[in-house]
């Protein structure tokens, strides 16, 4: 690693923030199916245009979620120093092994679930949809989402295992 890491950048915060949203909206469109159904408040099945027609909107809200992310985690860590040493522990081996950002994973797929329900009602009159939720389907929507947020966390760990990114360097 660097003398002197530099925290990441607008991009980094663009495209992680793209690349979670994205997978935590699938999951959580799945996991809203599936609670709508369990808890026998009404069908939420989008078609396929319907879903891609809210992804669309969904994609802006997730990039000005990462600026507003930055701005916040600048404020809160100035420099990222904080971030920037936690990276330094991963790379010197210090860091999770097999759950990578267990509690961020948590709280990430937990929080997207809302996300993903609060873009669909925005966008439904808008786009002509007929969406509602109650409070209930989403929030178990959103527990149901944390296995989702386990597995990501844990496909991550395989990953930094497969690549021996953290192991001690002799």
């Amino acid at each position: 690693m660097a003398k002197n890491p530099k925290p990441p950048g607008v991009a980094i915060w663009v495209l992680v923030t793209l690349l979670w949203g994205t997978v935590f909206y699938w999951t959580s469109i799945f996991m809203l199916q599936l609670s709508s159904v369990r808890l026998g408040e009404g069908t939420f099945h989008p078609s396929d245009k319907e879903m891609w027609s809210v992804y669309g909107i969904q994609v802006v809200v997730l990039i000005l979620f990462a600026f507003v992310a930055m701005a916040v985690r600048g404020a809160l860590d100035p420099g990222n120093r904080k971030q920037i040493q936690r990276w330094q522990n991963i790379s010197e081996g210090k860091g999770e092994k097999i759950f990578i950002s267990f509690a961020g994973s948590l709280a990430t797929s937990f929080f997207f679930t809302a996300l993903t329900a609060l873009t669909f009602l925005g966008s439904s009159n808008f786009l002509g949809l007929a969406v509602t939720f109650t409070l209930p389907v989403i929030l178990l929507a959103a527990l149901f989402n944390v296995a989702a947020g386990i597995a990501a966390s844990l496909i991550v760990g395989f990953i930094f295992l497969i690549a021996k990114v953290g192991r001690k360097r002799a």
